[in-house]
């Protein structure tokens, strides 16, 4: 499929959104494209912002991004509280900006909450008693994390699937509108897009299972050995902050705790990245706008 004629062509302003699993080969497409195009990238990675996440985040370096700007990476701190709401707002102002210089620009990332913020909005969330939240975090502290997850997988099927299940405050939220509301959390998403100024075409990267896992374990083993277990031992002091309750880092923040040995943490590293990525695309499958090709099925050259 060659998207490059049509681009290259377009007289409004257009928004080029290509997602995919994570380790499905996104950043390097990406970079090819933008410099094909003559643009720029805005990362839609929700751990790619914290300037202190690095080795376990992927995070494109100065080499693989070839003088491509790319925005919305080492643009926050780990100890802002930082959300999709707030990415919207800065994203869609930062386009705005962009479009006066480029017909296209290129949006990436596996955080289907973050494209999807930028490319629809949200529907407003209904207010519900404080005490819920509170009574949620009360028992998160007494029986943990997995009683919440199973409740959720009850109420709200469809969240359970799409979110990333080890985040406790994405589980508390999803549970606190589901519990106060009385309706699933899922069901006050997607409801009717915001009109935005720019055109939108969606691309999501996929490949065969075997391939994807693949490439997920080598991906798992660079980071070890670029030092991932180092890097997890300097954030160790806020593994509390949101933006470290992800895989790469809880499995080893575990590890660093007792609850298993390294053996274990590297399989757990693994074995989660893997059910991440199943997670991301079943959050892709759910927007029929998008188009699904494999990285060499979209051509580069024009």
């Amino acid at each position: 499929m060659n998207l490059l004629p049509e681009l290259a062509a377009a007289t409004e302003p257009t928004l080029l959104v290509i997602s995919g699993p994570t380790a499905v080969g996104k950043t390097a497409l990406c970079v090819q494209l933008a410099r094909q195009l003559g643009t720029e990238i805005v990362s839609a990675d929700s751990r790619q912002f914290f300037r202190e996440l690095s080795i376990g985040t992927a995070k494109p370096t100065p080499e693989e991004m070839q003088g491509v700007p790319h925005h919305f990476i080492n643009s926050h701190s780990i100890t802002e509280e930082y959300n999709a709401g707030r990415f919207e707002q800065e994203a869609l102002a930062l386009l705005q900006e962009l479009f006066q210089r480029h017909r296209v620009v290129i949006l990436t990332g596996g955080s289907g909450l973050y494209l999807q913020a930028v490319t629809e909005g949200f529907d407003a969330l209904p207010a519900v008693d404080p005490a819920v939240r509170q009574q949620i975090k009360a028992e998160l502290e007494a029986g943990g994390l997995e009683p919440l997850v199973a409740e959720l997988a009850r109420l709200d099927p469809v969240t359970h699937a799409r979110i990333d299940r080890q985040n406790h405050q994405r589980v508390v939220r999803a549970l606190e509108i589901s519990r106060g509301t009385g309706r699933p959390f899922s069901s006050f998403h997607g409801q009717t897009a915001a009109e935005r100024p720019f055109r939108t075409v969606k691309i999501a990267l996929n490949r065969s299972r075997e391939e994807l896992y693949e490439r997920i374990d080598q991906r798992m083993d660079q980071m070890l050995a670029e030092g991932l277990e180092a890097e997890a031992r300097a954030l160790y002091p806020y593994r509390h902050h949101n933006a470290l309750q992800t895989v790469g880092y809880k499995e080893l923040f575990d590890y660093f705790e007792g609850q298993y040995d390294y053996t274990e943490a590297v399989r757990l590293l693994k074995r989660n990245s893997r059910h991440y990525a199943k997670r991301q695309l079943t959050w892709l499958r759910r927007d029929e706008e998008y188009q699904w090709l494999h990285p060499e099925q979209l051509t580069i050259r024009g």
